[in-house]
């Protein structure tokens, strides 16, 4: 069954009737217009009305089909449309592909030309729009992410980000979950004399020790059960580029030693093999957590730490640039706008209040899931306060149960539980919704002795 939206405009009601009674029966949503006006009226007025398809005659009374065609390209270019026409008007027709109609089909007709016509015209637009995804993926693999700003605080960290990046000084980064760490690592690649060479990036926290050496150094065949073929590492792929070392502070003290051996001697040995290899790439590293402590508690190796800590930028968290909150969200709703083919480009007044008042222990991450939320949800084209998930629920809590005194620790630690209980104990909702990893979550759980309440899942 097809699901989707065919509009129709037409001044014989038989036709509309008719095309109706044949699209229906075939999965199609049909909305009939009896003259060009409403079908306007109708785009101007319902900003969120999105055909997949128009089908229009050309010779109607008061505003005839050319002129339909033209305003409708104006309105929504990017909306397909079928011409209807008499066989004495097809130099006309002509003319409408020129202005941009996809085809056109001479009355009378058969339904089975039409739906052909039509399923060519559907299936062309969707390879349109695969197309442009696929391209919009490939420039984000391939280019920096766009860093939105406007406070001076986070504009200390920018300048130094470029500044930096023409050296070829190892670089940490370091800050909370969803400070934007990785797209500073992006600017500092794709400003730095290593942009035409490729950019990888890896998360520490997210694989097994085993599978993450092997991930960045390679394997030889036979090297472990299943290794089949030999395999080349992200050390060899980003030859001549950038490394991301995501949660470096999750790296076991075995792999340490062996990505100390990389940065000061530029040579690595893939797993399974006795050769040495070469390679010439710029580390830049991030993490969460305060590697001076993790090197006082010898979790962190001190050697690794001064070889990685040339330089330090500190993206300050969300709450420290409360500024950026409007521009950021209002970023996120054109994004999210335009994948869910909506368009939420209003954020009320009170809204914005919310967002302010609110702590952001999830940070850019969080603002990110929270906006993609209300858009999905939104009924109109603005974000209004009942599409946030705390409503100001949190930051009232915040404040009748944490003083001035209490430390951030104490404020997180009670967030975490909140938004737990907000959503059922459902741990993979709750890290979503907080801007941080599944893993991340675990770990803060137990830093803070949390517990789940009998009858919950721990693993769900």
């Amino acid at each position: 069954m097809n699901l989707a939206r065919i509009a129709i405009c037409d001044d014989e009601k038989e036709i509309l009737r008719y095309l109706k009674k044949v699209l229906q029966p075939h999965g199609y949503a049909v909305d009939s217009y009896s003259d060009g006006q409403t079908l306007l009226d109708k785009l101007d007025a319902d900003t969120l009305y999105a055909p997949d398809l128009l089908i229009q005659d050309i010779n109607m009374p008061g505003i005839n089909g050319i002129d339909v065609l033209k305003n409708v390209r104006e309105r929504r270019p990017e909306l397909p449309v079928v011409i209807m026409t008499a066989y004495g008007s097809i130099d006309s027709a002509v003319t409408t592909i020129k202005l941009g109609a996809y085809d056109y089909i001479t009355k009378p007709f058969p339904k089975e030309k039409l739906l052909a016509v039509m399923e060519k015209a559907l299936e062309r637009e969707t390879l349109l729009k695969e197309n442009q995804l696929l391209k919009e993926e490939l420039s984000n693999r391939s280019a920096p992410g766009e860093i939105i700003f406007t406070s001076s605080t986070y504009r200390d960290v920018y300048e130094m980000t470029l500044q930096v990046a023409a050296s070829e000084a190892n670089i940490l980064i370091q800050g909370e979950s969803g400070t934007g760490k990785e797209l500073v690592a992006r600017a500092i690649h794709f400003n730095s004399a290593r942009r035409e060479h490729r950019y990888l990036t890896i998360n520490c926290a997210a694989l097994t020790d085993t599978l993450l050496e092997s991930q960045l150094f390679g394997h030889v065949r036979g090297a472990f059960t299943g290794a089949a073929s030999a395999q080349k590492g992200l050390l060899a792929a980003a030859d001549g580029g950038t490394l991301f070392l995501d949660e470096i502070g999750d790296m076991t003290l075995a792999l340490q030693a062996k990505l100390l051996r990389v940065i000061q001697e530029r040579e690595y040995t893939p797993v399974g093999s006795t050769e040495s290899r070469t390679c010439n790439i710029r580390i830049v590293a991030a993490t969460n957590k305060e590697l001076e402590r993790e090197v006082a508690e010898g979790r962190f190796r001190e050697d690794l730490f001064y070889r990685i800590n040339v330089i330090t930028l500190k993206p300050p968290p969300l709450r420290e640039r409360k500024e950026d909150i409007e521009p950021l969200a209002r970023h996120f709703m054109v994004r999210y706008s335009a994948r869910t083919k909506k368009q939420v480009i209003f954020l009320a007044d009170d809204a914005l209040r919310l967002m302010q008042d609110y702590h952001w222990p999830g940070n850019i991450r969080e603002l990110e899931n929270i906006i993609e939320r209300a858009v999905i949800l939104a009924r109109s084209n603005r974000i209004t306060p009942d599409l946030l998930p705390f409503r100001g629920s949190a930051s009232a809590a915040i404040d009748f149960c944490c003083d001035n005194k209490d430390s951030l620790e104490s404020i997180e630690r009670y967030h975490i539980l909140w938004i737990l209980k907000k959503n059922a104990y459902h741990k993979s909702r709750a890290a979503e919704i907080l801007g941080i990893t599944r893993k991340t979550l675990d770990r803060k759980i137990a830093d803070y002795g949390l517990t789940i309440p009998k009858g919950r899942s721990e693993s769900c």
